[in-house]
């Protein structure tokens, strides 16, 4: 199931890439600099897990593969900007990103806020064009669960509570809160986009959001374990930094084999709530222990 697993992540990220590259095209209008910087923060690599989640919980339900691949773009932009601003030197002030220089370093940080800005706007945009659901009550649904797993209540809340996090101690509740907000909830939008794209029962949309709370936090604590013992090298990014932050981390409170143990019980929890699916399932199922086993 592994090979079967990879080959559709590549797949899939592949078909991400060429949608990106279609919604982004290069530009040599005056500002090309902002098109440029956006380019190079979205294409050309990542593991491209989120836009993965979106397609294969949409095949659950039969929904088109060209209107599951534009939200699952509109999520990658999501994504790709909070990596942009998470790397900004008010942040945590990151020079490697993906295996190469930030885009602050590869540009500057003016126009690297700007290329974040434009990415989280375009996302929208992508999500409120037809061409996305022909049902604008469904559009309407993408648009508003994007801005909350995205927003205040989201990504951008657990951003926050992440700077905090260097100055406060935090214990195990307030640590799982941040990592929910932070990271969690933008994986939950993914799992269960397509739920919403495919109108799904409230039964099926439940089990897809369970799922996606134990993966968003099996991840999160692989996530923890690789800034401990992961080799830049192959995680293309920096390690070491929470620690150096000061910050409670799921492996600071547990230890390092109770977090992995725990994340694999999480893992093992969310592939069962997915039986409601069968082997439809199975893909996602796999991405369970996938997110706990990577080394990048």
């Amino acid at each position: 199931m592994a090979n079967e697993l990879s080959s559709a992540m590549g797949a899939a990220a592949e078909l991400v890439e060429q949608e990106i590259d279609h919604l982004l095209p290069m530009s040599n209008i005056t500002e090309a600099k902002l098109f440029e910087a956006m380019r190079y923060a979205c294409l050309g690599g990542g593991k491209r897990l989120r836009p993965f989640l979106v397609l294969n919980s949409a095949g659950l339900f039969g929904v088109a593969r060209d209107c599951a691949v534009r939200v699952a773009a509109a999520v990658e932009f999501v994504h790709c900007y909070s990596l942009v601003h998470d790397d900004l030197p008010a942040m945590d002030n990151s020079d490697l990103r993906r295996g190469r220089p930030t885009v602050h370093r590869q540009f500057d940080e003016a126009t690297a806020i700007l290329a974040g800005d434009a990415l989280l706007t375009l996302a929208f945009e992508v999500l409120a064009d037809p061409a996305t659901h022909e049902d604008p009550k469904v559009r309407c649904s993408l648009v508003a669960a994007l801005a909350k797993a995205a927003g205040m209540h989201g990504m951008v809340g657990g951003q926050m509570l992440d700077l905090i996090a260097e100055h406060e101690q935090f214990d195990m509740g307030s640590t799982t809160r941040l990592q929910r907000l932070k990271t969690g909830e933008m994986i939950a939008f993914s799992c269960c986009a397509g739920a919403v794209l495919g109108k799904a029962s409230q039964p099926q949309a439940q089990a897809l959001h369970n799922y996606a709370h134990d993966l968003g936090l099996a991840f999160q604590i692989a996530d923890d374990l690789l800034d401990i013992d992961g080799d830049p090298a192959v995680t293309g990014k920096p390690v070491q930094q929470d620690a150096a932050a000061g910050k409670a981390t799921f492996v600071s409170i547990l230890g390092v084999e109770r977090a992995r143990e725990q994340a694999r019980l999480l893992a093992d929890q969310a592939a069962h709530h997915l039986d409601i699916f069968d082997e439809r399932a199975d893909l996602l199922k796999s991405v369970a222990t996938y997110v706990v086993e990577r080394r990048h």
